[in-house]
C-alpha cells in the first residue's frame, strides 16, 4: 500500500532562471574555494558532484573535504539569496498539487543533494516547507552518499516510517531514479526536461502524478 512520496527539490518543484553550473562556479564557488588558501578547476569539481570522483578527493590538496563541501555549500546559499532577490527563483505552477497528496493521508519528505540551509531555503521561499514532514539534505557525515547513492533515500524512509514497497521517489533526473533503485523503491519522473529512461512511472507535471498516485491507492483497495 502507497504510504508515502520522497520528492527531490531542484528542477522538479522549483528551478532557476538562466541557470549556468559553470557559470555559478566561476562566479561564487571559486570565491569559496580559493578562501581555503587550494585552487580546484570546475571539470574536478564536476567529477565530485557526479561522483566520477570520491567528494573526499580534495584532501589530496591538505583540506578537510567536509569543509571543502561547506565552502561549497555557502556559496550555494549566497547564490540563492541573491537569485530570490532577482526573481531567479521559481516554483513550477503546479506545486498546488503537493495540498492533494495532503488531504490523500500520504507521508511527504524532500530529499535534496543541496545543503540543509539550501533546501529549506528554496522549500521555504514558496511556503513548500509545510507539506513535508521530513527534509534531507546532503549529509555531512557521509558526503557520498548524495544521490545517486540511495543513502538519502533510505534515511528519508526511515524518517517517514515506510518500506521501500510503500513509497515511491518522484524525481526528474537520473540520479532521481538510480537512488530510488538502490533503496528498493519505485520511482516516478517528472518529465520536466525530456524523458529518462529507467524510472517506473513517467508524468509530464505534478497534475498527472496526482492522477498516478490515485490510481495506484485505488489498486490497493
Amino acid at each position: 500500500m502507497l504510504k508515502a512520496l520522497i520528492f527531490d527539490v531542484d528542477e522538479t518543484l522549483v528551478y532557476y532562471e538562466h541557470y549556468n553550473d559553470r557559470e555559478w562556479f566561476e562566479k561564487w564557488g571559486k570565491k569559496e574555494i580559493e578562501k581555503l588558501g587550494i585552487s580546484v578547476d570546475y571539470e574536478t569539481y564536476k567529477k565530485m558532484v557526479k561522483g566520477e570522483l570520491p567528494r573526499s578527493w580534495v584532501e589530496k590538496l591538505g583540506v578537510d573535504h567536509v569543509e571543502f563541501w561547506k565552502a561549497i555549500d555557502r556559496a550555494k546559499l549566497d547564490y540563492r539569496k541573491w537569485a530570490a532577490e532577482m526573481g531567479l527563483i521559481k516554483a513550477f505552477p503546479d506545486v498546488d498539487a503537493l495540498e492533494n497528496f495532503k488531504q490523500m493521508g500520504l507521508k511527504m519528505a524532500a530529499v535534496s543533494n543541496a545543503s540543509q540551509d539550501c533546501t529549506e531555503f528554496v522549500l521555504e521561499l514558496y511556503d513548500l516547507k509545510k507539506y513535508f514532514d521530513v527534509i534531507l539534505g546532503k549529509d555531512y557525515r557521509y558526503l557520498d552518499g548524495a544521490k545517486p547513492n540511495p543513502y538519502l533515500i533510505k534515511k528519508a524512509l526511515d524518517a517517514l516510517e515506510v518500506l521501500p514497497s510503500e513509497a515511491l521517489v518522484v524525481g526528474d533526473s537520473a540520479s532521481d531514479i538510480l537512488a530510488a533503485h538502490g533503496a528498493g523503491v519505485s520511482a516516478v519522473q517528472v518529465m520536466r526536461f525530456g524523458k529518462i529512461e529507467g524510472a517506473d512511472y513517467y508524468v509530464k507535471d505534478l497534475k498527472e502524478l496526482v492522477q498516478l498516485v490515485r490510481s495506484l491507492m485505488d489498486k490497493d483497495l
